[in-house]
């Protein structure tokens, strides 16, 4: 292979890009967004070729590494690449998005002045975490780059560090993600007392058995609570919608090409060791499927446009963790091709996601661009004056609901029947199935109602003066639509073929994926619960015949609330830190001032009193010294007596 040897310079690409952005950014064109934009567009190609390489290629898995440190007696650390089918369809996702996003920051970021250098640095340093993730050859180096992310995550959502607003996000997003990357470092460290090692060639290999099953459940479900806090999902989920305080084009990044992508990009690496330990799999479902509908209830209402898409995100993550977690309780189960194309449907959705997410975001920001405001109730009308941004949003809008052909159609009804599949076997995974399929009909709704408050009806003042994107922001804006729109049909071309785990899948003709598609009675219940939802935010928001207003007392206005507020989970987090971490703090403290350095003062007291003490003894009179002398004899030739007397 000519490409594949050369997979380690991926994630180097965007570090030399960062390090000439930081030299010479000043004395260059766009704060050096040109040449962040270049290096990190040198990855991409590289990427591309790389992938095409690997997957029209023979071999399974591709892995070169290198030691780091040697502990002696065998025991050693490795840095290296690890190429299989996840990580060549991942660095296709990752460094197209990445790419496109850089471009779309030359026209967005234009305005930003000598700021614009210390983006071009942290966004360079983001996507080289996010590349390095990837190819990662081992759960140590993976933690590394995991970490480099949650940093670069810090210094983008707080970019605007003079609004006390994104600073609070920066830290909140800094702190709740910390819990998570808690955990998953406790489950590196029980992998590693468990196997004796962290390199995935040698944990994937099927050879190695844990010897405290105990031990290894623990440790998995501690990995789970990495992605917990990474993907934002419940009970972590509350950072991401604050994190919208950042640029739109950090949003999409991380929504779309990073962040929150690396969890589920955890929980299918590790599928290998995950789905032995079926409980921990429907552990991730469950999750996985409360918070698909959790966080689309919270985006019903909501009139922030990023907020809403940041509630989708969280949604659309709980659906590929769902079908992760279906697919790995199959596996478990004894169902090797069923859990497979859990797998698949998961991180199938994970793709399309990234297309019409990054979209997505991207739209929006070019509406903010455009009209200088979040907020839905001060749009309206834009259509007219933004054709191109409103086109592509409709087709994000459409693609996300679940509308065939578009891609998310084709994902979505696989992560659904996945679920529906695992019912068979564990009957709570048909619980999960319906909280999907509502999912779907909430999914429909929300993006409608926003597309129809943002481009339809009665232009606000707001609109009087907005206008179409610049062509570095609308050319993105394009070439994410047409993916939105086709990526999903890869599936009529053997997707199964290029993504699975362990077992691979039959590469089926079109006519064939078309009739198991449309044969089946599940499909449509997930079609006719997008048109629902769709058609109801048409009435309410486009006709105004139907009315969902929330009166200003009452039940309703408690429900409007509960939505509005996030069930009350900033209130929780806040009055948790307060009383307890806080407490504990205080308690630490006092430990700290009052045992800790009492002790130390105690004895730099004895210290003290004893040299005040023995200086009264040093009078400088020769007699008196004499005489202790004296007297000093006088006792040794005493004790000597008597104990030898004794002796």
């Amino acid at each position: 292979m000519t490409f594949v040897e050369y997979t380690w310079l991926i994630p180097v690409l965007p570090v030399i890009g960062l390090l000439l952005v930081a030299a010479f950014g000043k004395k260059t064109p766009e704060g050096g967004g040109y040449i962040a934009t270049c290096f990190i567009g040198g990855s991409l190609v590289l990427s591309l070729l790389v992938a095409v390489e690997f997957l029209t290629g023979t071999t399974a898995v591709v892995t070169q590494s290198m030691t780091w440190i040697n502990f002696g007696n065998g025991l050693q650390l490795d840095v290296g690449y690890y190429l299989d089918n996840l990580t060549a369809v991942m660095l296709i996702v990752v460094s197209i998005l990445c790419t496109l996003i850089l471009v779309y920051s030359l026209g967005y970021m234009h305005e930003e002045g000598e700021r614009k250098r210390r983006y071009y640095v942290e966004i360079s340093l983001f996507v080289t975490g996010m590349l390095g993730l990837v190819i990662a050859n081992s759960y140590l180096m993976m933690f590394i780059f995991w970490e480099i992310m949650g940093l670069c995550s810090y210094l983008l959502i707080g970019f605007w560090y003079y609004k006390p607003s994104a600073a609070a996000a920066a830290k909140k997003a800094f702190l709740v993600t910390r819990i998570g990357d808690i955990m998953l470092m406790t489950g590196i460290f029980t992998i590693f007392a468990s196997f004796g090692t962290l390199n995935y060639h040698d944990l994937f290999s099927g050879a190695l058995v844990a010897p405290d099953p105990t031990v290894f459940l623990f440790g998995m479900f501690m990995v789970f609570g990495g992605a917990i806090g990474k993907s934002a999902q419940f009970p972590l989920h509350d950072w991401l919608p604050d994190a919208m305080e950042g640029p739109t084009t950090v949003s999409a990044l991380i929504h779309a090409a990073t962040m929150v992508n690396a969890g589920v990009f955890l929980v299918a690496r590790s599928y290998p060791l995950m789905v032995q330990t079926p409980d921990v799999m429907l552990f991730v479902a469950c999750i996985g499927g409360f918070t698909a509908i959790f966080a689309a209830t919270m985006a019903l209402n909501n009139p922030n446009i990023k907020r809403v898409l940041a509630y989708s995100t969280i949604s659309q993550l709980g659906y590929m963790f769902l079908a992760l977690g279906a697919g790995g309780y199959l596996f478990a189960m004894g169902q090797t091709v069923e859990g497979s194309a859990g797998y698949t449907a998961g991180i199938f959705h994970l793709m399309n996601h990234a297309f019409f997410k990054g979209l997505l975001f991207l739209c929006a920001g070019a509406v903010i661009h455009a009209v200088h405001t979040e907020d839905m109730r001060l749009m309206g009308g834009l259509r007219s004056k933004m054709k191109i941004t409103s086109l592509a949003m409709l087709i994000g809008a459409l693609s996300i609901a679940g509308i065939p052909p578009l891609s998310g159609f084709w994902s979505k009804d696989e992560v659904l029947a996945s679920a529906y599949t695992a019912g068979s076997v564990q009957p709570a995974f048909y619980l999960l199935y319906i909280m999907g399929v509502v999912t779907a009909f909430l999914t429909a709704f929300y993006m409608f109602r926003l597309w129809f408050m943002t481009f339809t009806g009665e232009q606000k003042e707001a609109a009087h003066h907005a206008h179409e994107a610049p062509k570095s922001m609308s050319i993105p804006l394009i070439i994410l639509a047409i993916a939105a729109a086709i990526s999903g049909l890869v599936v009529l071309f053997g997707l199964s073929g290029v993504i699975y785990f362990d077992v691979p899948m039959e590469i089926k003709s079109a006519l064939d994926v078309l009739g198991e598609t449309f044969g089946d009675p599940l499909t449509y219940i997930s079609i006719v619960a997008a048109v629902l939802g769709i058609t109801l935010a048409y009435f309410v928001y486009y006709k105004k015949s139907v009315s969902l207003a929330w009166s200003t007392q009452g039940a309703k206005k408690k429900v409007y609330d509960l939505l509005l507020y996030r069930y009350y989970f900033p209130k929780a987090y806040d009055a948790f830190g307060v009383k307890v971490i806080y407490g504990f703090s205080r308690a630490v403290d006092w430990f700290d001032r009052k045992v800790i350095d009492g002790i130390v003062n105690g004895f730099s007291y004895l210290a003290v009193r004893s040299g005040q003490g023995l200086r009264k003894v040093q009078t400088g009179v020769v007699q008196m010294y004499a005489t202790v002398i004296i007297a000093a004899l006088a006792v040794i030739l005493l004790l000597v007596y008597v104990l030898g007397g004794l002796w």
